[in-house]
């Protein structure tokens, strides 16, 4: 008996339709609380100086759009289908294979979850310290701890039941008040220091538009293997498109842009000790750090659900707790590295895996029959996923002015929509 036919995977079947109960609010709300973070703000902060200020924003606006347009495209597969993501890459990859992009999805999970942790402990002592608390050297280790008990005792819990009540009723709303605060403060500091002249800004170099792109790209493609995890549980696939791509590219331009602003405003500051200066930054910041949390929670849920994929004989949620224990262990032990390259690295794997992914199931193809019928390994998608690997590292090299997110995800898509089956 297969994986995919095993009654016990939750992982590799379709989800019934009465366990379907989001709707495109649901989905909104959830991709706008892990849209917004910390990280996101201090990787638009990365934009400037090397873009001028309007270049800048053009590639946080183009890219979020984009970005987040693809969410929403793998979410309205992942909802019309009801399957994950580890079931899409069983039904285009083979049932085998696809066990090599699962494992690269598990790592880069536990990647993510460890700087999320990272980032809230970092964060957390800031915030304590700015008060005059937490000086001791061991509050590294007790906010890290912390973070990581709070991650366990959530994912012990419903995931439906997390996104419907607690954010989208209670965490959306404080987030969405916190970053208008926050929003009001640095754009009163940058009209004392002359708002005309900031947007006037030139770039220093060494950054062109495209390659911005490719970064700011880089931060919706990094949650593509997740999003099929949670839009299976919508209603409507039609709603799940666009609930995702509104919340997710409003969320993603807000903060990549308020990381510009603040980068801007005070350039001599880190990002989180630049927020606290701002008026009212403490409790600000305080209510950004809280809504961290779903996106350590959003991290570990889909690991656990791709780990599950592999082996079911655990199930999510004891997949989710060992998850969440090796991210609280890998954030005590390893050092916070610059993100770019490893936001980079991961884009060089995920964007040509879904380019791939969305020409074989886009435009009404019954992903659920190509999974009953798949094969241990499909060569063609194959071959096309590792071509596009190595296109995407090749493009720098011969037009660097391009970027390689852009030209590699359409390489990708039309070559598998062109070669897929039209029986």
């Amino acid at each position: 008996m297969t994986l995919s036919t095993s009654p016990t995977n939750e992982a590799l079947a379709p989800i019934a339709a009465q366990q379907r109960v989001f709707g495109w609010h649901d989905h909104a709300a959830l991709w706008f609380s892990l849209g917004v973070g910390l990280l996101v703000m201090q990787v638009g902060a990365y934009l400037v100086p090397a873009l001028g200020t309007q270049e800048a924003l053009l590639a946080i606006v183009v890219g979020s759009l984009l970005g987040a347009g693809l969410l929403g495209w793998v979410a309205k597969i992942g909802c019309d289908s009801g399957l994950t993501s580890a079931g899409l890459m069983h039904a285009v990859y083979g049932r085998s294979f696809a066990r090599l992009p699962i494992l690269l999805n598990i790592v880069q999970l536990l990647g993510w979850g460890t700087f999320e942790l990272v980032v809230m402990r970092d964060a957390t002592v800031a915030i304590g310290r700015q008060s005059g608390q937490l000086l001791a050297a061991y509050w590294p280790v007790l906010a890290t701890l912390l973070w990581g008990g709070v991650v366990v005792a959530l994912i012990s819990g419903s995931m439906v039941q997390l996104v419907r009540r607690t954010i989208a009723r209670v965490a959306l709303p404080l987030v969405v008040l916190s970053l208008l605060w926050l929003s009001w403060q640095f754009v009163a500091l940058a009209q004392t220091q002359g708002l005309e002249q900031l947007w006037q800004r030139r770039g220093t170099g060494g950054m062109g538009v495209l390659p911005a792109l490719d970064l700011v790209i880089a931060m919706p493609i990094s949650w593509l293997p997740l999003v099929a995890d949670y839009a299976r549980h919508g209603t409507s696939g039609r709603a799940a498109l666009r609930g995702t791509w509104a919340g997710y590219a409003l969320a993603n331009i807000w903060c990549y842009a308020l990381g510009v602003l603040v980068a801007l405003t005070l350039p001599s500051k880190d990002l989180v000790t630049a927020l606290l200066l701002a008026q009212g930054g403490l409790i600000a910041l305080s209510l950004i750090l809280i809504d961290e949390v779903d996106n350590a929670y959003g991290d570990t849920y889909s690991g656990a659900v791709s780990a599950h994929s592999l082996q079911p004989r655990w199930s999510v949620r004891q997949w989710g707790v060992g998850v969440a224990l090796v991210c609280t262990l890998l954030a005590l032990v390893l050092p916070m590295h610059s993100l770019e390259p490893f936001l980079l690295l991961l884009s060089s794997v995920f964007v040509p895996l879904f380019g791939v992914i969305l020409g074989r199931l886009a435009f009404g193809t019954n992903a659920s029959a190509l999974l009953a019928q798949a094969r241990q390994a499909h060569a063609v998608p194959i071959a096309l996923w590792l071509a596009g690997i190595a296109f995407y590292h090749l493009v720098p090299r011969f037009a660097p002015a391009l970027g390689s997110a852009l030209p590699t995800l359409a390489l990708c898509f039309a070559l598998a929509f062109f070669s897929r089956s039209r029986g």
